[in-house]
């Protein structure tokens, strides 16, 4: 059953408003934080809401306007979006007080503005997760992009305006080919609007259809699929924040929840059966998820590292979607949660250590652990959902894509399940090795280094803790990824 409110759009304004209220408290630093903080406990709790509507199988809509039949700006909240929307709502919290912590100790410039994109990011986010149709979603997917840029630039040197101009180039330019792709989707399917079995059934050539497939996912770039996923190392030249909001909260998610809402509620799954799309979307894919792997374990910049991985790991999400078996599809859905509560734990951790003894390389870590064990033990836990492995989150969607692969009978997926995890121990786990266990650098045996400040270490050990939480009690994701296949 589909119910009437406005509940949606506040969900998309309440940070939005926020951004309005930190940029008119400027010069009030205590009052612009509050602010943050203040709409990012909102906005989750506005999404939280409507969590008993969702799971008991109904939809929450509304209708800005139409502009013309079958093109609307209108809002519609189900089980995937949900995910999506709990996921970066609850994880804006912790990163606007983390943020103020980074910023502060680092005394970075231009704080204000750096809330106030922050805010609108996550208006862009929500906006993303809560789209009805694909006109909607094109609307706030190119304002994330835009939004965001300033974030990455952040640092107005010569290499952050290289990197922001990339990023920005490579988001907006590829969306010639969403624009192409939803332009013919309207052209043979008469609407926009997103639905159960997908609109495009019958309603063109197989060729056509394939054409199409393609061009969208050529379109939605913050997926970052290999060839197009350089922009995303690029851009770790801004804040370890932003880092954290690209890779686990807002703009990395938005495309791969984008790609699924293609798969699900554009196609089909008996579409994406019947054009053989599914199977080959999960081999292409691997090549990212292997490839990546193996760019990651060259790097000795932490964040380079990370980066890497979360291209990896992010294409785990669309090979569930695209096995389209239930198990497949629930721990792809599953790897939305799970991946952002790690990696942010694990840039968090980058970030501490910055703020700390200002290291960025992995290879200068050597016994920091013993100086700064929260932030560590916390990086482990992430360390270990990446990887896979209880009593970490990691380890449900993992079971559950090593399931789909068994049931859509593609054995040679599973090895690259198999093969991707023992290249995320290769690189996740020596730097846990040398935080514990290696001889401490000469300078980590004086007094200077220790825990960063409170407000960027409490965020990181709450992500950690509830990264474990997640493995122990994931139910709530998980029925919301069956109500997308029931």
């Amino acid at each position: 059953m589909e119910i009437i409110s406005v509940k949606p759009l506040l969900a998309v304004l309440a940070s939005a408003v926020g951004a309005a209220l930190i940029v008119a408290s400027s010069r009030r630093p205590n009052l612009r934080e509050s602010w943050t903080i203040a709409a990012g406990i909102i906005k989750f709790l506005i999404v939280a809401s409507m969590a008993s509507t969702i799971l008991a199988g109904n939809t929450v809509a509304y209708t800005l306007f139409k502009i013309l039949p079958g093109i609307e700006i209108k809002f519609r909240v189900d089980a995937l979006g949900m995910v999506f929307a709990t996921t970066s709502s609850f994880l804006w919290i912790l990163t606007s007080i983390y943020s103020i912590g980074y910023v502060r100790s680092l005394k970075e410039h231009a704080q204000t503005r750096y809330f106030a994109c922050f805010a609108i990011s996550l208006s862009a986010a929500i906006g993303i997760a809560f789209s009805a149709n694909l006109f909607t979603m094109l609307l706030f997917y190119e304002t994330l992009t835009v939004i965001t840029y300033p974030l990455v630039a952040h640092k107005e040197t010569p290499e952050a305006y290289a990197a922001g101009w990339k990023y920005f180039v490579y988001l907006l330019g590829t969306s010639v080919f969403q624009l192409a792709a939803i332009i013919l989707t309207y052209n043979f399917a008469g609407t926009l609007e997103f639905s159960e079995n997908g609109i495009l059934a019958g309603k063109a050539s197989p060729a056509i259809l394939t054409a199409i497939y393609v061009l969208f996912i050529a379109g939605y770039t913050k997926a970052a699929i290999m060839p197009l996923h350089s922009w995303l190392p690029t851009a770790m030249i801004a804040p370890t924040p932003v880092s954290a909001l690209l890779h686990a909260v807002a703009v990395v998610k938005a495309g791969v929840f984008s790609i699924l809402r293609i798969i699900f509620h554009v196609y089909g799954i008996d579409l994406m059966s019947s054009l053989n799309l599914g199977i080959a979307t999960a081999y292409f894919v691997s090549f990212t998820i292997i490839v990546a792997s193996i760019f990651a374990l060259t790097q000795d910049n932490l964040k380079l590292r990370l980066a890497y991985s979360t291209v990896s790991q992010l294409s785990y999400v669309i090979l569930g979607a695209a096995l389209l078996t239930a198990s497949g599809v629930i721990g792809g859905i599953m790897q939305i949660a799970v991946h952002a509560f790690a990696k942010i734990t694990l840039f968090f951790c980058a970030g501490s250590i910055y703020i700390a003894s200002h290291k960025t390389n992995v290879s200068e870590l050597s016994g920091i652990g013993r100086k700064m064990p929260f932030t560590m033990l916390a990086f482990a836990v992430g360390a270990i959902s990446m990887i896979g492995a209880p009593p970490a989150a990691g380890f449900i969607s993992k079971w559950y894509l090593v399931l789909g692969s068994i049931e859509a009978g593609e054995v040679a997926l599973l090895f690259v399940l198999l093969a991707s995890s023992i290249l995320n121990a290769a690189y996740f786990l020596p730097v846990v090795y040398k935080a514990f266990f290696e001889a401490p650098k000469e300078e980590f045996n004086g007094g200077e280094i220790k825990e960063a400040p409170v407000f960027v270490v409490v965020p990181l050990v709450l992500t950690a803790i509830a990264s474990v939480m997640l493995c122990l009690y994931p139910d709530y994701f998980l029925d919301l990824a069956k109500e997308v296949i029931r």
